[in-house]
């Protein structure tokens, strides 16, 4: 039975997702680490190589404006999200199409990404965060 607080938190973290997918777009990498937890991780692999494996804000606000400076601009598709809640912890996976826009030769070149994020999150200061994140991209080559 879907209890009020369990509503309330599954549009929590729903939000949350969704924001930080926001913020990469927006490049706002400055805001987008404040909706992790001060020491999270985040590891991300792409065609199953790993590319990025960083602990702590500071090191994510790094890796995140480093791995998409080349970019002119990125859009974040959010689709399916599945969770399980307990107390102050939870765990979730969602399914996102990124279609990022690069320019190569003075041409603009279109790359469709196709990512699976599997989250750790934990209730701290009224709000959700995000204490660990492995994503894993698979894009065409």
């Amino acid at each position: 039975m879907m209890t009020d607080k369990n509503l309330k938190d599954r549009l929590g973290l729903k939000e949350l997702v969704d924001k930080i997918s926001f913020l990469s777009d927006q490049k706002d990498y400055e805001n987008q680490v404040k909706l992790f937890i001060e020491d999270a991780i985040s590891e991300t692999s792409v065609n199953g190589n790993l590319v990025l494996n960083v602990k702590g804000r500071k090191a994510m606000q790094e890796a995140f404006s480093n791995f998409n400076k080349d970019l002119k601009s990125s859009y974040h598709f959010n689709g399916q999200q599945l969770l399980k809640i307990d107390g102050d912890h939870a765990k979730g996976i969602c399914y996102s199409l990124i279609t990022l826009i690069e320019v190569q030769a003075e041409k603009s070149v279109k790359t469709e990404i196709r990512a699976i994020y599997h989250d750790d999150y934990i209730f701290q200061n009224e709000q959700w965060l995000v204490s660990k994140r492995v994503g894993h991209l698979e894009k065409e080559n």
